[in-house]
């Protein structure tokens, strides 16, 4: 059967929740990131970027290339509000979707078009989330993620773009091949020493001439050139929570220990979603009692993968719900609601040191191992 796959993607995300709350902001360039000179570009509108700004610049130089923007601190919990709401039109509405980070979903619309015609099915839940949440978004239709990702990029702003399997070449064929989603700064370098800037001349190159230069991930890059993509659409409601348990060889009262073992917990799983390139939007705390007792309870936070707010978070979660001051056996922290985002969005404040600082720590664990290096309150 032929797939049906939609891209939704919601457009300057940061940018346009900004102007909901301050529609006077609507027209001007605005930059939403850190504050100070050592602060980072988040995001930017249009207007902004014709100035040459654009995401994770140095704030010092996006003032200089466009000092008349309106500059502001980003407000994680105010966007993570409007992303919960947009993926819950979402999931009102769609078969099987796919939240891929705060502002981006994927549906998989395969076999609809029995009972409906999936391009105007697309363009009403489009019309709908713009509706209800005055949020603009765009949408790429096609047989597979990666057409679908490329077609939302030229769809932008605020369009909508279906690409069928007979014009798919055509489509991508004069595209430049940073437009395909695997291809970073590196990889595009390398295909430019080659000789190769077009997705089409990408398309032509033999398969194993690509393999032989760049691996499998250049097996990988040819194959979305010739707009081959088999990645199915992981039902959002399905994807799996990352956990840690801890079993006391003596139960114990002493809140100091147990908070100590939380925070080796919390760095542990702070460590795997940077690994995975994850954030969590939900943190549950579990304690089993001396009696076997089991209790949990769990917060949805703004969206994070660094353990210094999730630490926070797992100790006023416990202080909540350890009120018996009975003997403890286990507790176990879960982190849920896991979406794909650079935990360098959730920086906006002035603290770039502390970003390298994670960036050190986790280059270090990952050389010598989990146990090589800890934060002091782990």
């Amino acid at each position: 059967m032929e797939r049906t796959i939609l891209h939704l993607d919601l457009d300057t995300f940061f940018v346009s929740v900004e102007r909901l709350v301050n529609p006077s902001l609507e027209g001007k360039p605005v930059i939403v990131g850190g504050m100070g000179d050592r602060g980072v570009v988040s995001t930017c509108s249009y207007e902004a970027r014709r100035f040459g700004v654009h995401s994770a610049m140095p704030m010092r130089m996006a003032r200089q290339l466009c000092s008349q923007a309106v500059f502001i601190r980003g407000d994680m919990e105010l966007y993570s509000r409007y992303s919960r709401l947009v993926t819950q039109i979402i999931a009102d509405s769609a078969p099987v979707y796919e939240k891929m980070s705060i502002d981006e979903h994927y549906l998989d619309l395969t076999g609809m078009d029995r009972f409906h015609d999936c391009q105007l099915w697309s363009h009403e839940l489009r019309q709908r989330i713009i509706k209800e949440t005055g949020l603009p978004i765009s949408f790429g239709l096609s047989e597979n993620k990666t057409v679908s990702k490329i077609a939302t990029g030229e769809a932008k702003p605020n369009g909508e773009l279906q690409i069928v399997p007979a014009v798919v070449h055509d489509f991508l064929d004069p595209l430049p091949v940073q437009k395909i989603p695997m291809a970073g700064e590196k990889t595009c370098a390398l295909l430019y020493s080659m000789g190769v800037e077009k997705i089409g001349t990408l398309r032509r190159l033999p398969p194993l001439a690509m393999e032989q230069a760049m691996g499998k991930h250049g097996l990988d890059l040819w194959k979305k050139a010739n707009g081959q993509d088999n990645t199915p659409v992981c039902p959002y409601q399905e994807r799996k929570s990352i956990s840690k348990e801890r079993t006391f060889e003596q139960d114990t009262i002493d809140v100091t220990v147990i908070k100590h073992y939380l925070a080796r917990m919390v760095e542990s799983l702070g460590f795997d979603l940077r690994s995975q390139h994850k954030m969590t939007g939900c943190v549950t705390v579990k304690i089993r009692y001396s009696n076997f007792d089991t209790h949990d309870m769990q917060q949805r936070i703004p969206y994070t993968a660094f353990d210094h707010i999730l630490r926070d978070v797992v100790n006023g979660i416990f202080d909540r719900l350890y009120n018996r001051r009975m003997m403890i056996r286990l507790v176990g922290v879960r982190l849920s609601e896991l979406v794909s985002g650079a935990p360098q969005l959730m920086l906006f404040d002035d603290q770039m040191e502390l970003t390298n600082l994670y960036a050190a720590m986790d280059k270090i664990k990952r050389r010598f191992g989990e146990q090589s290096i800890h934060l002091a309150a782990g």
